[in-house]
């Protein structure tokens, strides 16, 4: 069953691989006509696009990067391998997003005092096409990848997202001018655009930093695992436990249970065999349980002195 699972996940992952070197490549050529067309009819709608695409282009390299990081093997100086490549991808992307989002802001200020003339035609044209190319990756990214649950994939994917929301922000931008000579609605339309990626770039960072912080996964119910555990015939009870993400899709567990004494060998294999097997079900496949008797208990509760974590298990 492991072996399967590892061969779905390699799957995944190589699909992963594939669909972000495609929308790398088409991202990255139209964010070059984008920032020229930018430049040429004066747009700051169509530049800021032009930065968020720069940022999906470079969002893209980077988890491109991380999964290629992540498949190196483990060593003594990274027991992990360097899986967590992909962590640090995904704060760098975010962290990326919200500069970006600053420097729009800034720029749209400017233009809300003095708006400047726009090639109305070319931005149209520009952005119309921006909006094609960027519902054409995403299309792929959706089909081709898992966008759900990692979260390397699922930064990129919001990059893509709210860039199409930018091109529909420089189209609805041009209308305005042609058809009103609205001005403003050029900066306004780089605000909206603005606004949007601080969003992602604030949910991938946040999403990040948990992780980075060995915060309990948002899809675990820890109360949830510690009845399983502690209801698993043979165990008395546990402690010292802790629940953490190593990269997407990666939970592990560690703790202390408490068995008895008069407890065989084979029968507590026996028992961790069937915690672990119980445990994969709840979506954690890294697991590290020390048995113990009450006699060799350090500590009683459950989450044994938190702030004295035992951190030699996954050092």
């Amino acid at each position: 069953m492991g072996h399967q699972h590892d061969h779905s996940h390699d799957h995944t992952h190589g699909a992963n691989k594939k669909v972000l070197l495609l929308s790398f490549i088409i991202i990255t050529g139209y964010m070059i006509v984008e920032a020229i067309g930018g430049f040429v009819t004066n747009s700051l709608a169509l530049l800021s696009d032009a930065g968020h695409m720069f940022s999906d282009s470079i969002s893209l390299g980077i988890a491109m990067l991380a999964f290629i990081f992540g498949e190196k093997a483990a060593s003594y100086t990274k027991t992990y391998g360097y899986k967590r490549f992909e962590i640090l991808a995904a704060v760098l992307n975010g962290v990326t997003l919200i500069g970006i989002a600053l420097f729009i802001f800034y720029e749209a200020i400017e233009r809300f005092a003095n708006p400047p003339e726009v090639a109305t035609t070319g931005m149209l044209i520009i952005s119309s096409i921006g909006l094609l190319i960027n519902i054409l990756v995403a299309w792929i990214m959706m089909r081709g990848s898992d966008t759900k649950d990692n979260l390397n994939m699922r930064g990129a994917f919001l990059h893509v997202l709210s860039d199409m929301l930018g091109s529909v922000g420089a189209i609805v931008a041009a209308l305005l001018i042609m058809f009103f000579g609205w001005g403003w609605a050029d900066p306004l339309a780089s605000v909206v655009v603005a606004l949007l990626v601080v969003r992602s770039g604030y949910y991938v960072t946040k999403a990040a930093i948990h992780v980075l912080m060995e915060g309990t996964p948002t899809n675990v119910d820890v109360q949830g695992i510690i009845q399983l555990i502690e209801q698993t015939e043979g165990i008395e009870s546990i402690h010292d436990l802790h629940i953490w993400t190593i990269t997407s899709g990666t939970n592990a567990l560690s703790c202390h249970a408490v068995v008895n004494e008069h407890l065989k060998i084979a029968d507590s294999e026996h028992i961790l065999r069937k915690i672990e097997h119980n445990l994969e079900h709840k979506g954690i496949k890294h697991v590290t349980i020390q048995l113990e008797t009450a006699s060799h208990q350090h500590e009683n509760s459950i989450l044994c002195q938190l702030n004295n974590v035992h951190e030699h298990h996954h050092e």
